[in-house]
């Protein structure tokens, strides 16, 4: 485990801020073409330093931004958090989650977002959180119905020269 800022514990995780050393665990992910089947591609090494510098920006900007989530062995699994999104001509605070695919099917993503959750409400007082997910992405959708939330609505985000349909998945607090 890093020096970096704790944000939350769970029973089996440590959610702590991402920073530069996290660089080769994150292209792990983001360049794993299966784990990254909902955005269609796997990312290129620019794209990873992207992603990682966005992160940085929002916990300067907003206050939170996607976290590490490492076991409290600190072994890094993956990320979930908090970010600004668009949801029918409205920002509104998605909860998040990318794990490696050695972490998938074991309860650790829901037990993230529902970390996640708890975090918004009692620590930063969001109203209401959104998890806004590909139409073929299963598993996630599996996670948001686990953290309490509802469909709310389906929009069509163009990404990659590719129509994607979404489902918008909220909970008020």
């Amino acid at each position: 485990m890093t020096n970096s800022p704790v944000i939350y514990q769970t029973e089996r995780l440590v959610v702590r801020q991402l920073n530069q050393s996290d660089r080769s665990n994150l292209a792990r992910t983001l360049q794993d073409a299966q784990a990254m089947y909902a955005y269609a591609h796997a990312f290129s090494d620019d794209e990873v330093d992207a992603w990682l510098n966005n992160q940085l920006r929002r916990y300067r900007e907003d206050g939170f931004g996607l976290w590490a989530v490492e076991t409290k062995a600190g072994e890094f699994i993956g990320q979930c958090g908090l970010t600004i999104q668009r949801w029918q001509n409205q920002d509104v605070v998605e909860i998040g989650y990318l794990l490696q695919r050695d972490y998938w099917h074991q309860g650790y993503a829901s037990e993230a977002a529902q970390g996640a959750k708890r975090y918004a409400f009692n620590h930063l007082l969001i109203p209401e959180v959104w998890s806004i997910i590909r139409d073929n992405n299963c598993a996630s959708m599996n996670v948001a119905i686990r953290n309490g939330m509802l469909v709310r609505g389906k929009i069509v985000k163009h990404y990659y020269d590719i129509d994607m349909p979404h489902f918008g998945f909220s909970i008020r607090r």
